[in-house]
């Protein structure tokens, strides 16, 4: 099962980190697309524990970390998290089983 989670708003952090922790105990491939606010999350020790449990299955827009996070060392998360583009987002929408979005 994949499961394909969207995070739009920096709120829903700690339930984003539980959402992709309860999958990853399923056995699930959990994957993560964060944008608008929801990019946050890359500053919340919670929810990067699961990220780094699981490198590169979070992806990123990078337009929206440059608005919202400009002192962000994206190349210091590289091998963590995939810095992209709503592709990424779209390409996850088309290829989850299930789709979330908070």
């Amino acid at each position: 099962m994949q499961l394909g989670l969207v995070v739009t708003d920096r709120r829903h952090a700690a339930q984003a980190a539980r959402l992709l922790a309860g999958a990853a105990a399923r056995g699930w491939d959990a994957r993560c697309f964060l944008t608008d606010s929801g990019v946050c999350l890359l500053e919340d020790p919670a929810f990067m524990a699961e990220a780094r449990a699981r490198p590169r299955s979070v992806a990123v827009c990078r337009h929206s970390v440059d608005a919202l996070l400009p002192g962000c060392d994206v190349a210091a998360l590289s091998q963590v998290v995939v810095m992209g583009s709503q592709f990424q987002g779209a390409k996850l929408a088309q290829s989850a089983q299930a789709l979330l979005v908070l």
